[in-house]
C-alpha cells in the first residue's frame, strides 16, 4: 500500500507541485494527489517537469479533478466533460495513477437518469482521450451526501460496465464519505463488507489496485460536513487498516485530513507495524 496526501504537504518549503513532490520524498511518504480542484491551471511543460522529478524520486502521483464537475447537469455538462478531460490530459504528462472526480449531483433527476447521464459523460471523456492516444485511469469518488451521485453500488455498477469494455474505470473509495453518508460503515466487519463488494463486482484485481481516500469526518443527518484529523473523529481507522490487510488489499491511500502528512505518516507506520 502506498501512502500519500491530497496536495502539497504543510511542511513543504515551497507551495509548488515540484516542492510538494520533494517534500513527499523527504517525509518518507509514497504519493501525492495533485489538486486541480479549483481548475486545471498546470501547463504541459510544467506537468512534464513534475513527472520527471516524481519518477526520479520514486513518488507516485494522482490527480483530483475540479470540484465544478457535474455530469448530470444539462447546462454544465459540456464544461464538466472538458474539465475531466483536461485533468486526465495534463495528468498523463506525469503518469497520474488515477484521476479522481466527484461525478455530480442528482438535482431533480431520478437515480436511474442521473446514472445514465454520468455514464454518457464518462463515455465522452474516454472517447476524447482515446482519440488523442491517452490512457487514463478514471476514479469516480464515493460521495458524502445523499444529494450527490456516488453511492458505492452506483460506482461499482458503472465501473463494471466500463471495465467489461476494456477501460480502466474504478471507484475512488472514500471511507470517510461512505461513513458520513450512511452514518455507519465504521467497523472492521463493515469495512470488510465494502471490500467484498469491490471483489464481487470488479474482481480480485480491483482489490489489488484500490484508490482510497481517508480522513476523519464530521457529519449530520444530511451527511458530510467537514474533514477532521483522524484522532479528533470517530473514524475507526485502525480497524480499516486491519480489514485492508486481511482482505490482502493494495493500492494507494491518500490522506485528506486537515493535518495531511501527520495522519498519513501515522497511517503508514501503523500499516507497517501490522506486517
Amino acid at each position: 500500500m502506498l501512502f500519500g496526501v491530497a496536495g502539497v504537504p504543510h511542511s513543504s518549503k515551497g507551495r509548488s507541485t515540484l516542492d510538494g513532490v520533494k517534500a513527499i520524498k523527504e517525509l518518507g511518504l509514497d504519493a501525492m494527489e495533485v489538486q486541480f480542484v479549483r481548475g486545471v491551471k498546470m501547463g504541459e511543460k510544467k506537468a512534464k517537469e513534475v513527472g520527471l522529478l516524481a519518477k526520479k524520486l520514486g513518488v507516485v502521483l494522482t490527480v483530483h479533478a475540479p470540484y465544478y464537475i457535474n455530469l448530470n447537469s444539462t447546462d454544465k455538462f459540456e464544461a464538466s466533460v472538458k474539465r475531466l478531460y483536461d485533468s486526465a490530459r495534463i495528468g498523463s504528462f506525469f503518469d497520474a495513477r488515477g484521476i479522481v472526480f466527484h461525478p455530480g449531483y442528482y438535482l431533480k433527476s431520478s437515480k436511474k437518469k442521473a446514472y445514465e447521464r454520468v455514464k454518457s459523460g464518462i463515455e465522452r471523456v474516454l472517447e476524447m482521450l482515446e482519440k488523442d492516444g491517452i490512457e487514463a485511469r478514471l476514479r469516480p469518488e464515493t460521495t458524502g451526501k445523499a444529494t450527490q451521485f456516488g453511492e458505492l453500488e452506483e460506482l461499482l455498477n458503472l465501473s463494471r460496465e466500463f471495465t467489461e469494455r476494456g477501460y480502466d474505470v474504478k471507484p475512488c473509495i472514500d471511507f470517510a464519505h461512505i461513513h458520513a453518508r450512511y452514518r455507519r460503515f465504521n467497523s472492521y466487519e463493515e469495512f470488510l463488507e465494502i471490500l467484498e463488494k469491490v471483489d464481487s463486482y470488479l474482481g480480485t484485481e480491483a482489490l489489488r489496485s484500490l484508490h482510497i481516500h481517508l480522513s476523519g469526518i464530521d457529519y449530520g443527518m444530511k451527511g458530510e460536513r467537514e474533514h477532521l484529523n483522524l484522532e479528533e473523529s470517530d473514524m475507526k481507522w485502525r480497524e480499516l487498516l486491519k480489514a485492508l490487510k486481511d482482505a490482502k488489499a493494495d493500492g494507494i491511500l491518500i490522506c485528506e485530513s486537515p493535518n495531511l502528512e501527520e495522519d498519513a505518516l501515522m497511517l503508514k507506520n501503523a500499516w507497517k507495524s501490522m506486517d
